[in-house]
């Protein structure tokens, strides 16, 4: 078999259902989803959001430290959270000390209503700036048109900020904890060697768990756990890699800050916040892919259906959906129709939602079952295949035009009567198919 065929064509023409091979079903979806991103990163332009989002992100970086050490402070993390600065790409650059006066100073400047007044909001609005684009960002990639309302950002928006100063101190103390108990009880002194180590997977865990919530809770969609971990971890294992290869690249471009000076700064902190904002945004778009990979199934197939076997593939997934009413079965999901008969996820989600807004079938909503299932909306035995053909033409607005020619007038009666005509050989009960 050519590869590229396979990949163009046959890679998307395997349905779920026609796999048996655990194994090989696992290969289909990862290489489905490499190659869904792939699409979505070129298409969606996200290294031009990349480019965005730092930019908005340089605005707002020093008023999301102050809100998180303000959190941080109150807890009496502070040094804990200095110590998290001195292990990150800021760290790398003794830059701690600058951001940490910054952030100060920030605060200082907000005491008088830290919590009340002007200065508050100031540093709130900047953070809901930044949030606000990356939940746009998000959105354009999961293809959601209608964002939260504002109480709901700003409720979101809150929590990540208090959820990050909350793990850092969970992951701080485990590792306090570690330590100590590793040096000073005796059954954990063999592994005393190692708790640098178990310091820094509890920094990757942190890192993780943060992505995760971000993928999950920020764009307005339903994202599945699943959905939302799997790119958590490899985009969080490349963010920390990237603070590691940061200080290599400061070695690299020591030459630069010959030439500018405390300028040189800049550059690599810009460098650093593009490349770990298109960390995000490339998680992001994994994301969509692993929730939505079947979604394009026989896509290229979908896009050239005829309309004769499109409406083939309707009556038939009517009749499954009578047939199980009939025997009082339990209704089924458009994702479990889609894998019982072996069919594109897509192409059954939008016939049923034809037959649903022609008012054929309905949805039902059935305890267990996270999305919605379909059944007849009216009795089965009036269900003919005449009034699904009737009630899908007929849908949408006619005879809208002001001044129609009287050729069209004479041809739309003539054409009216042509199709009663054949109502006749279409007076089928949907059941009996």
């Amino acid at each position: 078999m050519d590869f590229k065929e396979f990949i163009h064509t046959d890679l998307w023409r395997t349905t779920r259902g026609d796999i048996s091979s655990r194994w090989k079903r696992v290969g289909y979806s990862v290489m489905r989803t490499i190659i869904v991103s792939a699409r979505g990163f070129i298409s969606k332009r996200l290294n031009f959001r990349a480019h965005s989002l730092t930019y908005c992100l340089m605005f707002a970086i020093v008023p999301i430290l102050a809100m998180i050490f303000a959190v941080g402070r109150g807890f009496g993390f502070t040094s804990v959270m200095e110590d998290i600065l001195n292990r990150s790409f800021i760290g790398d650059m003794d830059l701690t000390t600058t951001v940490m006066d910054i952030v100060q100073r920030y605060l200082d400047l907000t005491k008088g209503g830290l919590f009340l007044g002007i200065g508050m909001l100031i540093l709130l609005w900047a953070v809901y700036m930044f949030f606000r684009n990356i939940e746009i960002s998000f959105n354009e990639i999961w293809d959601v048109k209608k964002s939260r309302a504002i109480g709901r950002q700003i409720v979101n928006y809150v929590s990540i900020l208090f959820l990050i100063p909350l793990l850092i101190i969970v992951t701080s103390g485990l590792s306090i904890w570690i330590t100590t108990a590793t040096s000073s009880i005796p059954q954990f002194q063999a592994l005393h060697a190692y708790h640098h180590h178990v310091a820094k997977i509890l920094s990757y865990l942190f890192v993780w768990l943060v992505f995760t919530w971000l993928y999950k809770a920020v764009p307005n969609t339903h994202v599945s756990l699943k959905a939302a971990a799997i790119p958590a971890v490899i985009m969080g294992t490349l963010f920390q890699l990237l603070q590691a290869l940061s200080v290599y690249i400061i070695v690299l471009m020591s030459r630069v800050s010959i030439i500018y000076g405390a300028f040189a700064i800049i550059p690599l902190l810009m460098m650093w916040l593009q490349w770990s904002c298109l960390l995000l945004l490339i998680g992001a778009e994994m994301a969509y892919a692993i929730q939505n990979k079947e979604e394009f199934e026989y896509e290229q197939d979908l896009n050239t259906m005829s309309r004769r076997y499109k409406d083939y593939v309707m009556l038939y997934l009517l009749s499954v959906i009578v047939h199980r009413f009939e025997a009082d079965q339990t209704p089924l999901t458009a994702r479990e129709i889609a894998h019982q008969e072996h069919l594109p996820i897509r192409l059954v989600s939008s016939l049923l939602s034809r037959l649903e807004q022609t008012h054929i079938v309905r949805e039902v909503y059935v305890e267990n079952k996270e999305e919605r299932t379909y059944q007849p909306a009216m009795d089965p035995k009036l269900i003919t295949v005449n009034m699904v053909f009737d009630r899908i033409d007929c849908q949408g607005s006619e005879l809208f035009l002001r001044n129609p020619s009287e050729g069209m007038k004479q041809f739309w009666e003539r054409f009216v009567a042509l199709k009663q005509s054949e109502e006749s050989i279409l007076h089928i009960s949907v059941s009996s198919l």
